[in-house]
């Protein structure tokens, strides 16, 4: 269910180096969360970094979307850059599965396997 690479860079180069493979692969980062610059605003201990990019493919979001519109719940994409005990971390949850489990449309499993694809390429181009 989720797809977590090790990468051997500090955080702040795996957040910019995926920033470029993102747009490099025709992908538009929509928006970045700093979960633990949030979270330590809020009062909250955490140790750890943590961003999330909200990551889109117009073309593909449109068609996943004129099959089903309901699964605009499950867009955009994420992509997550954290630190776990000092080593930083990519990830991301396969969309293969989490779209296997609102839909069966094989038109929609072409879609999310391409997907799948362009994001396990940025991660690796990333890490």
């Amino acid at each position: 269910m989720y797809y977590i690479v090790d990468s051997g860079k500090s955080f702040s180069q795996a957040v910019s180096d995926l920033e470029v493979a993102v747009k490099n692969n025709k992908f538009g980062v929509l928006h970045i969360h700093d979960i633990a610059a949030t979270l330590r605003g809020k009062g909250f201990e955490f140790a750890e970094e943590c961003k999330v990019f909200e990551v889109c493919n117009p073309g593909h979001a449109s068609k996943v979307l004129a099959i089903d519109l309901k699964l605009n719940m499950a867009l955009p994409c994420r992509i997550s850059v954290f630190t776990e005990k000092g080593k930083t971390k990519i990830g991301m949850i396969e969309p293969v599965k989490m779209l296997s489990m609102l839909s069966q449309d094989a038109t929609l499993m072409a879609i999310a396997k391409e997907v799948e694809a362009a994001i396990i390429k940025m991660m690796d181009e990333s890490k």
